[in-house]
């Protein structure tokens, strides 16, 4: 008969533990939360200390049940919950469970806490038992006493002043705030032009494939600024002068040669883990969640099931002693010693109050290569596996060593000044195993990733043009998840734990909907925002939100009470509820003033909200019953930019900024007798011929998706189109006129042709070096 009982939450991780723990141990699973605060008012009590009264989990109350039945038959009781607050509150609600109905008696209640679950973890943890910690407790029940005063307060005001079947939470209403405001920022954005000029110089006047690209950086004397150059005539007449000036050749006045070191990335927290499933997977932060608690709760790849990684709700960044031993011995065995720095690398928290867990999320066994194991695992498993592994050892890899170049060209006068960067990575370091995504809207450094051909100061370079691109500054992208969950952390809005749920509220509560991977907020999502952010602003206050989170850390340390906390957040917020509730009105929330009038009865219109969004509406009604959609006032409004010194190059016509289904766009104003219309994002012309039509070239252009795609600037007269950048050399294979460059993991980077049938591919590298030896 089993002596020791152990509850842990899930039942696969009831398994894992089983199998460690022998037969002296009964594992049983709570299945998460046994206990919540009952779903009424007055689950929180603010005139009686703030006491709350809990009520079993119905669908739990199976597994309680078992849990008790085997109680009743053990001599000691063993919480192993997960090591944080969420997992020292199911355990506190257990042994309270267990207390009231007296099955405990003399019997001692041991608290294990691992971070990993593999058997040395595991068995050190039964070694070393704790007592409960009232701290964590406390903290983790301010924390649902404060949500459940903030949702049982706000939402009824919300039925009332808005719609009903609305809530509000303390930590999703800055959140939504947020993308409300980035929503607001877009839509007000006004693009402002400006103009660049590169130069095409080829080092060796037969090889046109050769050519390398240098931008304009001084022009008489003057640093070329973004908004140097703003329209076209000045860029024409700048263009003009450059060539005349130049008389075909460029004299290289100056070469700056300079190393860079790039360091790895910190091993995964929480947050980090969720950013980059986003963008090298495409995981939701919920999927990734899902599935790091299964490889951290075991999987069965040939000797039972075995913990893969380490705890995955954390913020730490630090490695223990053991875990920095196996990786730096890995990586001597498999990359060689020249990959290992001299001491272990130790990063420092960024996360302010870092305390959920003693570690970052790394592999449990190291030497379990994610290759070896990859029949074992489904396939989001794998990929998050092999995701956290080569994070975790590229972060203790030597640094990557690239050599910088910077080459100055002077155009006739030496006050006439362009410039090329480029590249080149000597040395790979960690870059060999991995490389940190990079956010939305960081600008790639594109010019300093080009390889440039070895130059000498005072050597002349053939010109073969002078080209002039138009741009518009772009607004600031919409929040992806990855993006998002960056910025709650960086205000310190809630904690490594909540970011899935935040999210997955605020798409439940039809607040936000995800179009494309990012975040646009809905009629109903930017109406609770206007009225949280007008008449409970300091609850929405991204301050505030993070030093309620630090009052709540304080607690979990031990060094406030919660009682007092709950009582300052407590006062100032009802009396707002109930002034709120008195004085303002539901007009006053979901209808927007108008400067204009009703067609028939002359009284003003407003922007209101009914059952299917916002609508123009009548303030007679309902006396007046005159509606309109509020996309035609947004079209009577909108007044399109005139695009000065451009015209249509189909009709003549002036051309406009205009406002479509998916942005902004350049059409003509002649519309709808000419249909001609451009992309308002950058359009660079790659100058090879199309090899459908042969009368346009291709343009590089970029899809309401986000991505960059390249086809014929005659569309749509002609539709051809690629997804790779094309190089004008025919295939030898099947004589296409195009070559394109195309980049995968596997096989690096090579030239391929596009034609489906044809199956043509060389490195490009190698086929560049062939053409120069030739």
């Amino acid at each position: 008969m089993s002596k020791h009982l152990v509850i842990v939450e899930s039942p696969a991780k009831a398994k894992t533990l089983e199998k460690y723990l022998g037969k002296e141990f009964k594992v049983l699973a709570s299945y998460g939360h046994v206990r919540d605060l009952i779903p009424k008012k007055g689950a929180v009590d603010p005139t009686h200390d703030f006491a709350m009264k809990y009520q079993l989990i119905e669908k739990n109350s199976k597994h309680v049940e078992e849990i008790c039945q085997q109680m009743q038959k053990a001599d000691a009781l063993y919480l192993a919950t997960d090591p944080d607050r969420e997992g020292e509150a199911i355990s506190w609600h257990l042994y309270e469970l267990l207390k009231e109905r007296n099955l405990l008696k003399s019997k001692p209640v041991h608290r294990i806490a691992f971070h990993e679950i593999t058997k040395k973890a595991v068995l050190a943890a039964v070694d070393h038992p704790r007592e409960l910690s009232l701290e964590l407790i406390n903290a983790q029940q301010a924390r649902r006493g404060l949500d459940y005063l903030v949702g049982f307060n706000l939402s009824p005001l919300l039925w009332k002043k808005i719609r009903r079947g609305l809530s509000a939470g303390r930590v999703q209403s800055p959140a939504l705030r947020m993308i409300v405001e980035r929503d607001k920022e877009i839509s007000e954005f006004v693009p402002q032009e400006y103009w660049t000029i590169e130069a095409s110089l080829n080092p060796k006047q037969s090889k046109k494939n050769q050519l390398f690209k240098a931008k304009l950086a001084e022009y008489q004397g003057k640093k070329i600024e973004q908004f140097s150059i703003t329209d076209k005539t000045s860029a024409e007449e700048i263009k003009a002068d450059l060539l005349k000036q130049a008389n075909g050749k460029l004299r290289i006045i100056k070469i700056n040669k300079s190393q860079r070191k790039r360091q790895p990335a910190a091993p995964f927290t929480t947050s980090t883990l969720q950013q980059e499933a986003v963008r090298k997977l495409g995981f939701t932060a919920q999927r990734t969640m899902r599935v790091a608690q299964q490889l951290y709760e075991g999987i069965d790849f040939g000797e039972g099931a075995t913990g893969l990684i380490t705890y995955m709700r954390t913020d730490s960044v630090n490695l223990s002693e053991d875990a920095l031993t196996e990786l730096r011995t890995l990586i001597e065995d498999k990359y060689g010693k020249a990959s290992l720095p001299d001491v272990p690398r130790l990063f420092k928290t960024r996360a302010k109050n870092a305390q959920e867990a003693h570690e970052a999320i790394r592999p449990t066994m190291p030497s379990v290569l994610p290759q070896q194991i990859k029949s074992a695992l489904t396939t989001d498993q794998f990929k998050l596996y092999d995701l956290i592994w080569k994070r975790a050892v590229a972060s203790q890899m030597i640094h990557a060593t690239l050599d910088l170049v910077a080459i100055d060209f002077g155009c006739g006068e030496v006050t006439n000044r362009f410039r090329a960067n480029g590249s080149t990575l000597t040395s790979p370091g960690f870059m060999q195993v991995y490389q940190e995504s990079v956010d939305d809207g960081k600008a790639k450094e594109d010019e300093d990733e080009k390889l440039l051909p070895p130059l000498n100061e005072g050597e002349w370079i053939t010109l073969e043009n002078i080209e002039n691109h138009q741009h518009f500054t772009e607004p600031p992208p919409s929040f992806t998840e990855a993006s998002l969950v960056k910025t709650l952390e960086e205000h310190g809005i809630g904690r490594p734990s909540t970011y899935a749920t935040i999210i997955s509220t605020l798409q439940q509560r039809e607040y936000v909907t995800l179009e494309n991977k990012r975040f646009c907020p809905t009629d109903v999502g930017k109406i609770v925002n206007k009225f949280l952010t007008e008449y409970f602003t300091q609850y929405v206050d991204y301050d505030f939100t993070a030093k309620l989170e630090d009052a709540l850390d304080d607690i979990a340390a031990g060094q406030n009470a919660y009682i007092p906390l709950m009582r300052e957040f407590w006062g100032p917020f009802i009396k707002q509820v109930e002034e709120i509730q008195e004085n303002v009105q539901r007009k006053d929330v979901t209808q927007e003033a108008m400067s204009e009038n009703c067609p028939k009865c002359e009284k003003p219109l407003s922007i209101r909200l009914g059952r299917r969004g916002r609508f123009v509406g009548c303030t007679g009604y309902p006396d007046c019953d005159y509606t309109r959609s509020l996309e035609e006032n947004r079209e009577e409004s909108l007044q399109p930019q005139v695009i000065e010194d451009r015209i249509c190059p189909k009709c003549a016509s002036s051309l406009l900024i205009k406002r479509g289904k998916y942005g902004k766009f350049i059409g003509c104003s002649g519309y709808p007798d000419c249909d001609h219309m451009e992309s308002l994002q950058k359009q660079e012309d790659t100058h090879v011929t199309c090899p459908e039509c042969h009368k346009g070239t291709m343009i590089k252009r970029k899809s309401r998706f986000g991505t960059f795609f390249y086809s014929c600037n005659q569309y749509p007269e002609c539709k051809y189109a690629i997804k790779n950048p094309p190089v004008e050399e025919t295939c030898p294979t099947c004589a296409w006129p195009i070559l394109t460059i195309k980049t995968t993991k596997r096989r690096g980077i090579e030239k391929v042709c596009p034609q489906k049938e044809c199956d043509y591919a060389v490195p490009y590298e190698n086929s560049d070096q062939q053409e120069k030896q030739s």
